[in-house]
């Protein structure tokens, strides 16, 4: 049995945290995981802006109110979970993405939590495992699943590398020319098309 496993932002959504920096002027908040492979490093540079400007959840919650999924993602999405199980893996935590989980039809997430203060004040975050696409990808293949997987970022290589296809997908040239042998795309049409291949 197979299990496509899937990146949310930049595959599905928006980027947050570049929706964030946008809404609030605050450009240095448009750093992703496209930018900076530490997750941890990444997260901990956010949180120290967030404090340094006085921002908290309810800010970053109200702007997440106004994304909506890339045109054509929830049709995407619900051909492929009418094909074959599938799994939203992503490095955001479940106070931001429950909103958009709505707006996809509810599919399955495996994401992290933040950790809030009684003021709104987020005070830190905490991972579901080290290297959380990597290490869930590799406990469905130990229950005996085979996985496809598909990404944008460096946070997804390790969850792509590890399954038995694996594609990116809307990632940026930098990440295309590091990783040559890896087949990209650009639309649901293709991407689609190339997980269905595998499915054969």
């Amino acid at each position: 049995m197979y299990v496509t496993c899937l990146d949310l932002e930049g595959v599905l959504v928006p980027e947050i945290w570049i929706a964030f920096a946008e809404a609030s002027g605050i450009p240095e908040l448009k750093k992703t995981t496209r930018d900076e492979p530490d997750y941890n490093k990444l997260m901990n540079y956010r949180l120290n802006i967030l404090k340094e400007h006085g921002l908290g959840l309810k800010e970053i919650q109200d702007v997440i109110a106004t994304i909506d999924p890339m045109e054509g993602a929830k049709e995407f999405l619900d051909e492929l979970r009418a094909t074959c199980q599938t799994i939203i893996i992503s490095d955001t935590f479940s106070q931001f993405a429950a909103p958009l989980m709505k707006k996809l039809g509810m599919p399955t997430i495996f994401c992290n939590e933040l950790i809030v203060g009684d003021n709104g004040e987020i005070t830190g975050f905490k991972m579901r495992c080290e290297k959380s696409k990597f290490t869930t990808v590799r406990a469905l293949q130990s229950c005996g699943f085979e996985t496809i997987a598909s990404g944008d970022s460096y946070n997804d290589l390790g969850m792509i590398k590890a399954s038995k296809a694996g594609f990116l997908f809307k990632a940026p040239e930098s990440i295309k020319a590091d990783n040559p042998d890896i087949p990209a795309y650009d639309t649901y049409d293709e991407l689609l098309a190339a997980i269905k291949k595998e499915l054969v």
